[in-house]
């Protein structure tokens, strides 16, 4: 009887790791709180906020500098506080500026000029009527918000595939919902520290 000859079937290669996601916030910007204002004047203030850079004499947080030490990539927004931060962690690397990273708006509710709060809370009240109420005033809406979101996560992925870390110098409520088009696709939050300024949450997706 003659014998049969079958090919040997090379073993599975291990799936390459995957890098982590680092989204940090920017550093804090030249430009004091410490006062109140209109809705009115809170435009102003939010139109000053997005073009300022950021106030002199800051240092990064270790944690943050070590992470980008160890990363691949490096990426920030185009707005020049995101730049001005990742310049301060740079220390002369490379790094790339993507648009699609850029800060959710902040249109304040068309409340009377009596009416004056800090800008923390015309922020707070502000970003609770986009969400919930759409209230948008011709700006991005949050559904487009979150198909942005979905798509700087996709381009994040795609960056952690080439196997190395990468850390995104963004903002603070835009980078919270990357991080939820990051839940939706599996991975998880393993670090967080909040949503302060030089902040970080890590996110890894398991084995």
């Amino acid at each position: 009887m003659a014998s049969v000859l079958t090919a040997e079937v090379p073993a599975a290669q291990p799936a390459a790791p995957l890098g982590a996601i680092i989204l940090a916030r920017h550093g804090e910007p030249a430009l004091s709180r410490k006062v109140k204002l209109s809705a009115a004047e809170y435009r102003k203030f939010w139109a000053s906020y997005e073009v300022l850079g950021l106030l002199p004499g800051q240092t990064p947080p270790t944690t943050l500098m070590n992470f980008v030490e160890k990363c691949g990539t490096l990426v920030a927004s185009t707005r020049l506080r995101s730049i001005e931060s990742a310049q301060a962690l740079a220390k002369g690397r490379a790094f790339t500026q993507e648009a699609v990273l850029i800060e959710a708006p902040l249109p304040p509710p068309n409340w009377p000029a009596w009416i004056r709060l800090s800008p923390r809370l015309w922020g707070f009240l502000a970003r609770f009527w986009w969400w919930f109420f759409n209230h948008h005033e011709g700006q991005e809406t949050r559904l487009q918000a979150e198909a942005r979101a979905d798509q700087a996560a996709t381009m994040l992925i795609d960056i952690a595939r080439q196997g190395e870390d990468v850390v995104v110098l963004a903002h603070g409520f835009f980078n919270f919902m990357i991080g939820r088009a990051l839940r939706r696709r599996g991975w998880r939050l393993v670090v967080s520290e909040g949503y302060k300024y030089w902040s970080t949450r890590r996110f890894e997706l398991p084995r």
